[in-house]
């Protein structure tokens, strides 16, 4: 699996660990065995080698990957070109066009965003064909739990946005001093209406990137 060297400096210590080699037996096992596992292989670490840890600039935080046929590749809640929208990314198009006038796109990929200095991050890099967090509690965790402990340390000014309880406990000890972090009830269609549409995540997050003299983010798709 290769990694982007600006963020294999900082989490080789993390790769080495008895936790990450259990979590590499298991994967290999479950695939011998026959299981499908998605993302494919070479995109366990999309979001990672997509955004480099020095161009970070937002850093979107999600669960597990989607687990239907075709859809995850490596970036939470974006899909491939040419896969039907799910739910929440679909709700997070809504609120991108009422927030900053971008039109629905016709692909559900985010690797634009990525390329932008978006950190598309899920808690759980892996999981099975048709069994949502079948690899919760295998390992990821404790590698992204890293992964965020490094930004927040190593870099100043980033911008976090947490949608849904997950997300918000997952990223707690952000240092709010040093970061700027927008948190709302998740995009998923049983609480988008509760406290998501409205809350202009895409604009807020350009305006205080501005504000300290960072290049925003070209929100469009």
């Amino acid at each position: 699996m290769n990694l982007d060297r600006t963020w294999k400096s900082k989490l080789q210590s993390e790769l080495d660990k008895d936790s990450m080699k259990k979590l590499t037996a298991f994967l290999q096992a479950e695939s011998k065995s026959g299981k499908v596992i998605y993302p494919q292989g070479d995109e366990y670490f999309a979001a990672l080698n997509l955004t480099p840890l020095d161009k970070v600039k937002v850093v979107i935080v999600g669960q597990d990957p989607y687990h239907g046929p075709g859809q995850a590749h490596g970036l939470c809640f974006s899909v491939r070109d040419g896969v039907r929208f799910p739910p929440s990314l679909l709700n997070i198009f809504k609120e991108l066009k009422s927030d900053m006038g971008v039109e629905i796109p016709k692909s559900g990929s985010l690797t634009k965003w990525a390329e932008h200095g978006v950190l598309l991050l899920n808690a759980v890099l892996t999981v099975e064909d048709g069994k949502a967090a079948a690899h919760s509690g295998k390992g990821w965790e404790q590698f992204t739990d890293k992964i965020i402990h490094v930004l927040n340390e190593e870099r100043e000014n980033l911008v976090f946005i947490l949608w849904g309880a997950y997300a918000q406990k997952k990223a707690a000890f952000v240092d709010r001093k040093k970061h700027f972090v927008i948190e709302s009830v998740h995009p998923s269609p049983l609480s988008a209406h509760r406290g998501f549409f409205g809350t202009k995540p895409f604009s807020k997050a350009n305006e205080y990137l501005k504000s300290k003299g960072k290049e925003p983010v070209d929100w469009s798709l």
